[in-house]
């Protein structure tokens, strides 16, 4: 699913007044209608693996930072399900995390853990708390029970598969790891989604600084293209065209009932030195990315959530790097959806007219 690189693009983004000169690294091959774009793993010292289950289907996705990475978390959506989220609070002792899972399955996904802890603790790394090395693994899940036969969910085994297969270089994007059973566009019911996927961005400035995203697009709501404002996946109307739900809402349309098999999970990542509170800051800014891709969000219904991850000691202003987190956070969600594939009665946006 990889694709050669594109190259380089530069451009400019406008903060606060100013223009910034970007170059976007382009490592995988734009999606129909997007802006080149790399990945997460275009931060140095990370490590992304997929572990797919096509019986359902469904899986989960793990992010290694096996030196340690600063973590932030902000956790927006009314239904969160996570593990370790409260060691990231900036009053709290663990400096650093060695890994993060994305996992389908819902509550019962957080098992998938389990196996990158073990992962990570077969090659010594870890928080050293006395006699032993206690690798940090952060963890959320989406709600992917809906999708095929409900019974098969990820567990330890699943964790322990996606960290071995991590790699530092391009990986798979769509209907992959976590994205696998996730779909988009269920105000209206089941009936009338598409298929949700992963996706992943980065930017890179002109002096060498790195922001990236990886996305797990789970989401109740529709997602939009922010640029013009497109529908490009969502609820379906009952002839099979993209319905509009923010449209029909503004309309005074309800749903019949709402059921909570969302979440859209988020990463965004830099070589930049950030302390656990500005972690977290890039982390609340990030969520902009979410708002401006998706509609609506952050429902009582999704359980959105998004780390921020510092690996390197380069100064930035967490400014400037939660502005460009929430800029690849959108770009991941569009690729997410662009790259997944259809399944049966839950069409890709690639099939949809």
């Amino acid at each position: 699913m990889d694709a050669p690189s594109l190259g380089r693009r530069s451009f400019a983004l406008s903060l606060a007044g100013l223009a910034v000169p970007i170059v976007t690294e382009a490592s995988r091959e734009a999606a129909p209608g997007a802006a080149p774009a790399g990945g997460l793993t275009d931060v140095p010292g990370l490590a992304v693996g997929h572990f797919t289950d096509t019986r359902r289907p469904t899986g989960c996705t793990v992010v290694l930072a096996e030196e340690g990475a600063t973590c932030g978390v902000d956790v927006r959506g009314g239904a969160p399900g996570t593990r370790e989220t409260e060691l990231l609070d900036p009053v709290n002792m663990v400096p650093v995390v060695h890994g993060l899972l994305l996992s389908g399955g819902s509550a019962f996904g957080l098992d998938a853990a389990s196996g990158v802890v073990r992962y990570l603790e077969e090659r010594g790394r870890g928080f050293a708390a006395g006699p032993a090395r206690v690798p940090i693994v952060p963890a959320a899940i989406l709600f992917d029970l809906a999708v095929g036969d409900g019974r098969i969910r990820p567990d330890a085994a699943s964790g322990y598969a996606a960290a071995r297969a991590a790699t530092g270089g391009p990986f798979a994007e769509g209907s992959v790891g976590v994205g696998a059973g996730a779909t988009v566009g269920k105000l209206w019911g089941m009936e009338h989604a598409m298929k949700g996927g992963v996706g992943t961005a980065s930017v890179r400035l002109s002096d060498g600084l790195v922001v990236a995203a990886l996305v797990a697009v789970n989401a109740l709501g529709d997602v939009v293209d922010p640029v013009d404002g497109r529908l490009v996946a969502g609820a379906r109307s009952a002839v099979g065209r993209l319905r509009g739900s923010m449209r029909a809402l503004l309309a005074g349309e309800l749903p019949p009932s709402l059921q909570g098999s969302n979440t859209t999970l988020g990463v965004v990542a830099t070589n930049a030195s950030l302390t656990k509170a500005q972690a977290t800051r890039v982390a609340t800014m990030a969520h902009d990315g979410l708002a401006r891709a998706i509609q609506p969000v952050h429902t009582p219904w999704d359980g959105d959530a998004v780390f921020a991850l510092a690996t390197g000691a380069r100064s930035a202003s967490e400014l400037l790097v939660g502005a460009l987190a929430a800029e690849v956070t959108a770009r991941a969600i569009l690729r997410a959806v662009r790259l997944a594939r259809g399944l049966p009665g839950l069409p890709a946006a690639s099939e949809i007219g």
